[in-house]
């Protein structure tokens, strides 16, 4: 009698072991594995095995290179995440909490793509035809090429696809469609490993653009197995609160294009549309307070700025407070030591909040002299122009160092009318503002 195989397998990460663990090792997750039948196992070993043929190695001097042929979404943001619009036989996942305007969004570019003769199917396995048909004439996103299907059966969806040639394809959502030949729950590691391999063959094979929708954890990441993202062509997450107006679509894996760009919606009646003058939309002119500065951040190529704000209050416990929201809290932590060793601020018991307006958070460094100009406002209770922008990097020994694309930055607060500047060097280019040159963090109490 043949030895059975036994192989394990961790429902959050797709990690597969002969024996049993407690813990993962991978994603530390307890009490996640769980016995995969023989089906099961053939799944898996289908899926991993799946880009595995054998071949010669060729020189890179004698190989073709693909272009990238692209096509348009009519959708200005949504292109530039994208790299320059839809590339036809991709797989992309969209993944955002609940309610922040995935499936709003996609109906839309759906209705988009449809507009221009080509044939989409949009697949709900979560509402059906006719709640997305009422959004559809909310959204204005009517169109005879628009196709739905509200079906869960991953083999349904693969006849509708041998029945009529489509060139656009809406999976709404993953976590819900299962395959009929695999014995496991909708969600699972199996399943949506399956299915997603699946996916890709048919896009590959057909050269059909295929977007799926992925729900996240509290986290942020998308629930269930990561390997789905790893299987993906892009992915593409939603950042922001669905009670807000502004929402940001951030690209953080793109075969086709860049992974730093980002595209920022608006939701309104209509449904969530492109942003329209996003440069004044992250602070406010009105009134001057203190606590509050101004910075501009480079978010891949586009320039934006944003107001941090800062609040530096007594503290009435033993252990002072330390939060920041869209900043970075090892960072502030850094900062805050640096201003009690090099300007000699006591703040050792005084609480410090800061925040980022707008829902963005910054990954650069170049709001550093901003945090700390906002942080020596609200302690002095002292308000900053308007009018006046920060931009640089700090070091721990207290320098105040240059960033990258200066000009791009300058550039982009003259067209919101910021007249004066703190740099750390003297920027290349001329400039009308006032530029004053903060080379070391003791010289920004002597600009106050």
């Amino acid at each position: 009698m043949a030895k059975k195989n036994i192989l394990f397998e961790c429902q959050h990460c797709g990690l597969t072991t002969p024996k049993w663990m407690g813990k993962c090792t991978n994603c530390g997750s307890w009490d996640s594995f769980i016995e995969l039948n023989q089906q099961q196992q053939e799944v898996v070993k289908q899926t991993k095995t799946s880009g595995s043929r054998a071949s010669k190695a060729v020189s890179i001097s004698e190989i073709v290179e693909n272009e990238v042929y692209r096509y348009s979404s009519l959708d200005k943001e949504l292109d530039g995440v994208l790299g320059g619009g839809v590339v036809p036989g991709s797989l992309t996942l969209i993944g955002g909490s609940p309610g922040v305007g995935k499936s709003t969004l996609l109906l839309k570019v759906a209705s988009n793509i449809a507009s221009t003769s080509k044939n989409v199917l949009y697949v709900t396995g979560e509402e059906s035809a006719g709640q997305i048909k009422l959004r559809a004439n909310r959204l204005n996103a009517n169109d005879k090429s628009l196709y739905l299907l509200s079906e869960i059966r991953l083999e349904q969806v693969l006849i509708e696809l041998e029945h009529r040639e489509y060139d656009f394809l809406i999976i709404d959502s993953i976590q819900t469609i299962y395959s009929e030949n695999i014995a496991s729950a909708p969600g699972s590691v199996t399943q949506v490993r399956q299915i997603t391999f699946e996916l890709m063959r048919i896009a590959k094979e057909k050269d059909i653009a295929i977007f799926i929708i992925g729900h996240i954890t509290k986290e942020g990441s998308i629930a269930g197995p990561r390997v789905l993202e790893h299987m993906v062509d892009t992915v593409l997450y939603f950042e922001g609160d669905s009670s807000q107006e502004l929402r940001i679509l951030r690209g953080f894996k793109n075969r086709f294009g860049p992974t730093s760009e980002i595209g920022v919606f608006e939701m309104r009646a209509e449904g969530l549309v492109s942003a329209t003058d996003i440069s004044s939309r992250f602070f406010n002119r009105n009134s001057e307070q203190a606590g509050s500065a101004l910075t501009v951040i480079m978010e891949g190529s586009r320039p934006i700025i944003l107001e941090v704000q800062a609040l530096v209050s007594e503290s009435h416990t033993s252990n002072s407070k330390r939060q920041a929201t869209g900043f970075d809290t090892n960072r502030l932590n850094m900062l805050l030591a640096l201003l009690e060793r090099k300007l000699e601020i006591p703040l050792s018991g005084y609480d410090v909040f800061i925040n980022i307006t707008g829902g963005i958070k910054i990954t650069e460094t170049a709001a550093d002299l901003a945090v700390l100009a906002a942080i020596i406002s609200s302690f002095r209770d002292r308000a900053i122009s308007k009018e006046t922008v920060f931009i640089g990097e700090v070091s721990l020994v207290g320098d105040v160092r240059e960033v990258y694309a200066l000009d791009v930055r300058l550039k982009e607060a003259k067209m919101q009318n910021i007249s004066k500047v703190l740099l750390a060097k003297k920027p290349l280019e001329k400039t009308t503002m006032k530029v004053f040159i903060v080379d070391e963090v003791t010289k920004l109490l002597e600009w106050y």
